[in-house]
């Protein structure tokens, strides 16, 4: 049975994008609902926070540590840990359209690949767009029609790009070229009907291997390159929003979780009391480092 630890038991509203810094060796995360961006350092067991003026929906980190670049509301932004200073870098999106902008990561050149989803899931709206951010802050929009954003991965090895519309149950992959930018070849690569829970957030391990959290099925998902499930670790969570890979040889998952208080009856049936919670476990293989931003 698989060890998980609780590593900060903050009750995140919706806990997402959390990233290692290999410079630092510290974890940040994200509560979009909560507009906070969190640190969290193993060193130490500290948990610190930073507040924003607005939903972070992921972030990446720059040249420079301490320094990301977050996507919040419908604007790229540049956010100084130390200082709280904030910098615009893109307008993305028209402000007040409903729109935010949601799950994020640069490609293998250090694009900013960022997808936008309206507000309030329920509606059922398809108005969000995928956005291609460059180093000089212009941007391309690579698709639109999307309900939810998420799932974005970069496979540098295989030349892939990966994404997901949640809704939609499928996780897409592109043959993806990083000199360029540019995709080709659409096609389906896993298809969740049935698996239990949506696809969310995700990464990538050191095998090429796409791990996909399971929100509403409680648990994390190993998918090959050929697209077979070859594991998948059950949580005592309900709504696992994204996994990544860190500590000091990257051997460590994370995965932050959101606290669903629309369907809080789904909590009482599945014993879950740890919902907004940092958690990690070792999942027994190694991920990969981030790409920083290149503006």
């Amino acid at each position: 049975m698989t060890t998980i630890d609780i590593i900060a038991a903050v009750g995140a509203q919706l806990g997402e994008c959390p990233i290692w810094s290999v410079d630092e060796q510290v974890l940040y995360w994200e509560d979009i609902d909560g507009q906070k961006i969190h640190r969290h350092d193993p060193a130490t067991g500290a948990n610190t926070e930073r507040a924003l003026p607005g939903r972070p929906g992921s972030f990446a980190f720059t040249s420079t540590p301490g320094r990301l670049a977050v996507a919040m509301e419908h604007q790229l932004v540049a956010f100084d840990w130390d200082s709280g200073d904030i910098t615009v870098l893109a307008d993305l999106e028209a402000a007040g359209t409903g729109n935010r902008l949601n799950d994020g990561r640069c490609d293998p050149a250090g694009r900013y690949i960022v997808g936008s989803m309206y507000e309030t899931v329920s509606d059922n709206r398809t108005t969000g767009i995928l956005h291609q951010v460059n180093a000089d802050g212009s941007s391309t929009t690579l698709r639109s029609g999307i309900g939810v954003s998420n799932g974005t991965v970069f496979d540098a090895e295989r030349k892939r790009m990966y994404f997901v519309d949640t809704p939609t149950m499928h996780i897409l992959c592109w043959d993806y070229d990083a000199d360029t930018g540019e995709r080709s070849n659409e096609r389906v690569f896993f298809d969740y009907t049935g698996l239990g829970g949506f696809a969310d957030g995700a990464c990538l391990d050191a095998d090429g291997c796409y791990w996909s959290a399971s929100i509403y099925g409680s648990a994390v998902t190993r998918i090959t390159p050929d697209g077979k499930v070859d594991r998948r670790i059950e949580l005592p969570i309900l709504t696992p929003t994204m996994p990544c890979f860190g500590g000091p040889d990257l051997s460590t998952m994370f995965i932050t979780s959101l606290v669903d208080t629309e369907h809080e009856d789904r909590y009482a049936t599945s014993g879950d009391m740890r919902a907004g919670t940092l958690i990690a476990l070792d999942a027994g293989v190694q991920g990969i480092p981030e790409t920083p931003f290149a503006g």
